[in-house]
C-alpha cells in the first residue's frame, strides 16, 4: 500500500504525523508557558487525546504497515504519550507519578532524537521534546513553576519546528540547513 494521501500529492502519513505532533506539542507548550491569559496545559487535553493520541497512534500503525519502523515507533509511542497524559491531566495523578511518567516518555523522545534518520529537523523536534519533558518532570518533582514555564517554551519551539518541517514538505519551503560552499556561512536550502 502506498503511503500517499492521493495521486500526485506530496502528503504522506509521515507528513500528517508531524503536523499532528507539531500542533499537539505547540498547544501543550503554550499551555505551560502561561503566555496566553487563562490558557493552561489542561486546556489542550482534547487536542492531546484526539490529535496527539488517537491520530498519532493510528498513523504509527499505518507507518508500520507501510514498512517505516522509525515513524511507526515514533508516532505510536508518542500517541500513547499524549493519550495517557490527557487522561491523567487535571491532577488525576500525584506530582511524583506525573514526574515519573514524563521522565519515561522523555527517554522515548531521547531514543527518537538519537535514531532519527531524516536529519536536523526530526532530531531537533525530538531533542526539544526530550528537553521539554525532562524540564517538566523536574518541575513536577520539585514543584517549581519556573521550570514548567521553561519546559513549555521548549515544547512550543519543538512544536513549531515539527509544524514547519511538515509544512515545508507540503509546500516545498526550505527544510534543511547546509554550509554554503566556500564561505563557511550556513545557508537554508
Amino acid at each position: 500500500m502506498d503511503n500517499d494521501v492521493s495521486a500526485g500529492s506530496k502528503a504522506t502519513t509521515s507528513t500528517l504525523g508531524h503536523i499532528a505532533l507539531g500542533l499537539t506539542l505547540l498547544a501543550f507548550g503554550i499551555g505551560h508557558t502561561g503566555v496566553i491569559d487563562g490558557v493552561t496545559a489542561a486546556d489542550s487535553v482534547s487536542l492531546a487525546t484526539y490529535v496527539g493520541g488517537l491520530t498519532l497512534f493510528v498513523l504509527g500503525v499505518l507507518e508500520y504497515r507501510g514498512g517505516n519502523g522509525f515513524n511507526g515507533t515514533a508516532f505510536a509511542g508518542l500517541g500513547a504519550l499524549w493519550f495517557t497524559w490527557a487522561n491523567a491531566a487535571d491532577g488525576k495523578a500525584s506530582a511524583d507519578a506525573a514526574g515519573t511518567f514524563l521522565v519515561l516518555f522523555a527517554l522515548l523522545a531521547l531514543t527518537l532524537a538519537a535514531a532519527a534518520p531524516s536529519g536536523l529537523f526530526s532530531q531537533g523536534v525530538y531533542a526539544l521534546q526530550f528537553l521539554a519533558l525532562l524540564l517538566l518532570a523536574i518541575s513536577a518533582f520539585a514543584d517549581t513553576g519556573s521550570l514548567a514555564k521553561a519546559g513549555g517554551w521548549v515544547a512550543a519551539v519543538g512544536g513549531l519546528l515539527a509544524w514547519y518541517g511538515a509544512t515545508a514538505a507540503l509546500t516545498g519551503w526550505p527544510a534543511s540547513v547546509r554550509r554554503a560552499s566556500g564561505s563557511g556561512a550556513v545557508a537554508a536550502s
